[in-house]
C-alpha cells in the first residue's frame, strides 16, 4: 500500500487522501468508507478541480486497495468528469476486492486515456512518467 511522504501537503476527501509527489504526479490512497452516493462523488470532484486549480491535466496514481463498491450513477459521473483532468492513471491494488472494482470501472466505461493496472507501485510510477 502506497504511504503519505512525510511533509507532504495533502487534502483529506471522502473517501481519498491527495497529494502531489515531487514529479507532478497525483497521488491518491483510498480509505476505508461506505460506499459513497452520488452527491459525495459531485463533492469530491469540485473539491478536487479545486485543488488542482487550472493545471492542466494530470497523472494519476490511485491506490484503490481499500476502495468501497460504487453504483452505477457514480460510476457514470465519475466517467464523465475523469478525462476533463485526467492525462494517465495508474491503478495499484493489493487487495482481490479493490482491483476487481478498479476492473469493473474502467472495463465498463472506456476512457479516452491510458488506464494500467500494477501490484507493485514503482512499476506503476516508472509507467506513469512517460504520460508527463
Amino acid at each position: 500500500m502506497m504511504t503519505i511522504p512525510a511533509g507532504a501537503k495533502t487534502i483529506g476527501l471522502p473517501g481519498f487522501t491527495l497529494w502531489f509527489d515531487q514529479e507532478g504526479i497525483l497521488c491518491s490512497l483510498s480509505n476505508k468508507v461506505p460506499m459513497l452516493r452520488l452527491e459525495e462523488v459531485k463533492e469530491v470532484v469540485a473539491l478536487l478541480k479545486g485543488y488542482l486549480g487550472e493545471q492542466k491535466k494530470v497523472c494519476m496514481l490511485l491506490d484503490v486497495t481499500h476502495s468501497s463498491e460504487t453504483n452505477r450513477e457514480v460510476r457514470d459521473f465519475a466517467a464523465a468528469e475523469l478525462p476533463k483532468i485526467t492525462k494517465a492513471i495508474a491503478i495499484v491494488s493489493h487487495s482481490a476486492l479493490g482491483k476487481m472494482l478498479a476492473n469493473l470501472f474502467f472495463s465498463l466505461k472506456s476512457q479516452p486515456y491510458p488506464v494500467r493496472y500494477f501490484t507493485d507501485e514503482t512499476e506503476a510510477r516508472t509507467w506513469l512518467k512517460q504520460h508527463l
